[in-house]
C-alpha cells in the first residue's frame, strides 16, 4: 500500500463537471482517510462489528462481509471470532477494492479463512441456514431501493436460527426539521475534520441517487418483513447508525 495517498482530497479542487460517485481507483487510494473523516464513529463500528461476530458466530458457519470494500469488518471478524472452522466471504463489485483488499490480507493475515469475491452482492448465491453472521457497513444505501427488498430476504434466509445481521446506514428523518438538523451535523463533523465547505457540497452532489438513505422505520419494515425476529439500535451519531436483526 505504500503507492497509495492517504488524504482525501478528491473534492479540493472546484470540477466544472461533478462525475458520479464511483469506487474507482482514486477513491480507493484515499478510502480509510474518506471513511474516517466523513462516517462518524466509523471505528467504533468495525471494532463492534468484531465483538458482535464473536458473539453470534456459530461453530461451522459462514460468516459474510457485504460490500467489504478494503476488508475493515473482515479483519475485525476475523481477529475475535472464536470457532476456528468458520469461513469469512468478503463481496464486493469493486475490482478496486478487493485488489488493496487482497494487499491487506496478505500483509495481515487473517485468523479465519476468508475467501474474497468480485461480484454484485444482489447476485450473490446464499445457500440457506448457512451463514451465523452477516455484515453490510455502509452498503445497502449503494443499493437500489427497488433490490433491497429481496436482497434483505434472501440473506435472513440465508442465517441460522438466532443469527444475526450488522446493518449500518446513513440514514433519512421523516421530519424535514430533523433531517436539516441532522445534516448539519454532519457537514460541522466534516469540516472539523478538515473538509471545505467546497469538497462537502461537490462530494454531495456526486453522490446523489448513488447514495440513497432510507429512515429507520423503513429499515425495521423491510427487516421485520423479510423474516428478522428483532431489531435493535446499538449505535447512532447524527444521520449514521448500525443494528443488530436478529433472526
Amino acid at each position: 500500500m505504500s503507492d497509495y495517498s492517504d488524504r482525501d482530497d478528491l473534492y479540493a479542487r472546484e470540477r466544472q463537471v461533478i462525475d458520479r460517485f464511483s469506487f474507482d481507483e482514486s477513491v480507493v487510494r484515499v478510502f480509510p482517510d474518506m471513511i474516517k473523516r466523513s462516517v462518524p464513529g466509523y471505528d467504533t463500528i468495525i471494532e463492534m462489528t468484531g465483538v458482535l461476530a464473536a458473539r453470534y458466530s456459530q461453530p461451522g458457519s459462514l460468516l459474510y462481509d457485504l460490500g467489504c470494500s478494503l476488508g475493515a469488518s473482515t479483519l475485525a471478524m476475523a481477529s475475535l471470532v472464536p470457532h476456528q472452522d468458520c469461513r469469512i466471504i468478503a463481496v464486493d463489485n469493486s475490482a478496486a477494492m478487493l485488489a488493496s483488499a487482497r494487499q491487506l490480507m496478505d500483509a495481515n493475515p487473517p485468523g479465519l479463512q476468508v475467501t474474497l469475491t468480485e461480484e454484485d452482492i444482489r447476485r450473490v448465491s446464499f445457500a440457506p441456514q448457512s451463514a451465523s453472521v452477516a455484515v453490510m457497513n455502509f452498503t445497502l444505501q449503494f443499493v437500489p431501493r427497488p433490490d433491497r427488498d429481496a436482497l434483505l430476504a434472501r440473506l435472513a434466509n440465508a442465517l441460522l436460527p438466532g443469527g444475526i445481521l450488522v446493518l449500518s446506514e446513513k440514514i433519512a428523518f421523516a421530519d424535514p426539521q430533523e433531517d436539516d438538523l441532522q445534516r448539519e451535523l454532519h457537514h460541522a463533523f466534516k469540516q472539523n475534520n478538515g473538509y471545505s465547505v467546497m469538497e462537502i457540497s461537490q462530494k454531495r452532489n456526486a453522490l446523489e441517487n448513488v447514495l440513497v438513505p432510507e429512515t429507520l422505520e423503513e429499515h425495521r419494515r423491510r427487516l421485520g418483513e423479510a423474516g428478522f425476529s428483532q431489531v435493535h439500535v446499538w449505535f447512532r451519531c447524527f444521520n449514521f447508525l448500525s443494528l443488530v436483526a436478529v433472526r
